[in-house]
């Protein structure tokens, strides 16, 4: 029975308690309605949007907004405890929050007129993250954190190249540009993936945990991401689209690599360890569309792009929600029917979205129906999670990582 002696703290209270809480369901509200309002209110014409292709901006928002908030949770909740240290709570989060809030208000109905007031707010959040990293990194005198902050400096450059296109008007260079924000966010989703993945794994094969039967090869610990990385670098230092393609398809194969650690018998089909599995498949096979595309095969490359980011970095987040959300609320595996349900409804939409590349259906009725099942699988996980995650009896419970 609950202790009523006590009044409740109120929910903004709850919310701020720890970083996880108040970003992961603001990346679900967003992944869920941005892209339906975009698609089924506004016709897929942002009505701000007067220099920048509405393409552009959904892309960015996606990657930025969406996955963005995903990433503020992870970063404000791992980082304490990964380190030790106090946790970031109340103003601190709420503050992330208001600047990351401003730049997706502007970015709903792409207003290029305030472009730099969202600049100004995606770049503060990200600094701010950075700069929090740093922190830790100085006061604990630890490495645990080095290999996030590299990625982290190039998700801000990106996001700056990105804003400063977006404010001069070329739609195109700003479109090139976000595409490495979402190779950056790859390499942070291979770091991400390869931090989780071992104590679900561990936990899945033996509930007790009393045994660690599942150990990684050290050597795919950092190969996907170091790939991406070689990636990023050939672009920026002007390799030949060749080389770029054959990098791309390289980093592909890594993803596809680290994705074979995910068949462990027939635990291999508990949703936990597909949920960590897919975003690797999808990745992968997305950067391999794109290098092949870009070597003469007939695929258009905007296929493999909504493979990598909105197949792997999508379905990614989807599992970093559903499982660190309930380690973090002091609650364990399994995570249930929803969540199950919520990943079948992100894959479908998926296919949904690519169909259109191929050829296979009409491009409205693909990004139509696309943004309506993505919609679902994350208001679906948003309505299971929503009363763990404001419950106040979880707040201080962590279990699992």
């Amino acid at each position: 029975m609950k202790d009523t002696s006590q009044s409740a703290p109120p929910l903004s209270t709850v919310l701020a308690d720890e970083g996880f809480r108040l970003f992961f369901p603001l990346a679900a509200a967003h992944a869920a309605l941005w892209p339906f309002l975009w698609v089924a209110v506004q016709g897929y014409l942002l009505i701000g949007a007067t220099e920048i292709a509405s393409s552009v901006w959904h892309m960015h928002e996606m990657i930025v907004g969406s996955f963005g908030a995903a990433l503020i949770g992870f970063l404000t909740t791992a980082f304490p405890e990964w380190t030790d240290t106090p946790k970031l709570q109340g103003c601190a989060l709420w503050s992330f929050a208001a600047i990351w809030g401003v730049a997706r208000l502007i970015g709903l109905i792409g207003f290029d007129a305030l472009t730099p007031l969202a600049a100004l707010g995606d770049l503060a959040w990200m600094a701010g993250l950075i700069l929090y990293g740093i922190a830790i990194t100085w006061r604990k005198r630890t490495d645990r954190l080095l290999a996030f902050l590299p990625w982290l400096v190039g998700f801000f450059m990106a996001e700056a190249i990105t804003r400063y296109f977006t404010i001069t008007g070329d739609s195109y260079l700003a479109g090139e540009a976000v595409k490495y924000s979402g190779l950056v966010f790859l390499g942070v989703l291979g770091l991400a993936l390869a931090r989780i993945t071992v104590p679900v794994t561990n936990l899945v094969l033996d509930p007790s945990e009393e045994t660690s039967p599942y150990r990684p090869h050290p050597g795919r610990k950092n190969l996907a991401p170091g790939l991406v990385a070689f990636v990023l670098l050939g672009k920026f230092f002007g390799l030949s689209d060749t080389v770029v393609a054959w990098l791309m398809i390289a980093a592909g194969a890594g993803f596809l690599d680290r994705a074979g650690e995910g068949f462990i018998g027939r635990e291999t089909f508990r949703v936990e360890i597909i949920a960590l599995t897919l975003p690797s498949l999808l990745s992968g096979a997305g950067l391999i569309w794109l290098g092949a595309s870009a070597l003469g095969a007939p695929v258009l490359p905007a296929g493999g792009w909504h493979l990598a980011l909105m197949g792997g970095l999508g379905v990614a987040v989807l599992a970093v929600l559903s499982i660190a959300g309930l380690f973090h609320a002091g609650l364990t595996l399994p995570v249930g029917g929803a969540v199950k349900t919520a990943l079948v409804l992100l894959v479908i939409s998926v296919v949904l979205r690519i169909f259109p590349e191929l050829g296979m259906i009409s491009a409205m009725a693909g990004h139509l129906s696309a943004s309506v099942f993505w919609a679902a699988g994350f208001g679906l996980w948003l309505w299971r999670y929503w009363p763990i995650l404001t419950d106040p009896d979880t707040l201080g419970q962590h279990e699992g990582c």
